[in-house]
């Protein structure tokens, strides 16, 4: 009795691990390739801030369609991210980079004391102050994480990049993820932590070799040391302590 006790709430646990997503969730990926061919044919003929102010002006506001009820994925993802942090730990000073609406942002603010959320596009910014303006302790920026001001360093003890590093300028040389390691590695206090997350599907998909490569770089940086690594139905999670 005991052990088909253990096998029903085995089932359940399973069963709700996989529960990321509904059939209605589909458009939702499609919404997202559409998003990205958009800000690759702006980026052929403009910088990176016009792409994703223009991606940002279109489709009210919410391009890959992160904060439409009608879609459970990004919600219970975010949920997730945050609950993968360690346990029972409250933060100071958080960051988010690549912040968008700041719907991750919102998340970390239940651990955190303070964040904010830094971002390319200045039309995401402003999107992102109206969203939240119930939330104090909730504050966005425009900023290139590319070209993040020394005097963030050591002012954190929470930094959060998800789904962010890969849309950085191809090709993404695996110099340039292990610079942008250690440049991250430097906004954290010691003993601060990052949440690093992307997109995974399958290993041959091209983006998830990208991440892969992402995520090697930052568990190669002697800025960091790995606490945990978790894989979810397409995403991958990493947990990293700075040195």
């Amino acid at each position: 009795m005991l052990q088909q006790t253990g096998f029903i709430a085995t089932l359940r646990r399973n069963a709700d691990r996989m529960a990321f997503m509904s059939p209605r969730d589909i458009p939702l990926f499609l919404r997202s390739a559409r998003t990205d061919a958009a800000i690759a044919r702006v980026r052929a003929i403009d910088d990176d801030q016009a792409a994703f102010d223009a991606a940002y002006n279109g489709h009210n506001g919410d391009p890959w369609a992160s904060n439409d009820g009608r879609y459970r994925y990004q919600s219970r993802k975010y949920d997730t991210l945050v609950s993968l942090l360690p346990s029972g730990r409250r933060f100071a000073q958080g960051l988010d980079l690549g912040s968008g609406l700041g719907l991750l942002g919102r998340r970390l603010a239940t651990r955190a004391d303070a964040v904010l959320g830094l971002d390319i596009s200045q039309r995401a910014v402003e999107h992102a102050r109206t969203l939240n303006a119930d939330m104090p302790s909730l504050r966005f920026d425009q900023g290139d994480i590319r070209d993040i001001p020394v005097a963030l360093d050591g002012c954190f003890d929470l930094v959060a990049i998800a789904d962010t590093i890969y849309y950085l300028p191809q090709p993404l040389a695996d110099s340039t993820l292990k610079a942008l390691a250690m440049r991250v590695s430097r906004l954290l206090k010691p003993g601060g932590v990052c949440l690093l997350a992307n997109h995974f599907f399958f290993f041959a998909d091209p983006d998830s070799r990208i991440t892969r490569r992402i995520h090697r770089a930052f568990a190669w940086s002697p800025g960091f040391t790995v606490l945990s690594e978790h894989r979810r139905p397409f995403y991958l999670v990493s947990i990293l302590e700075a040195a």
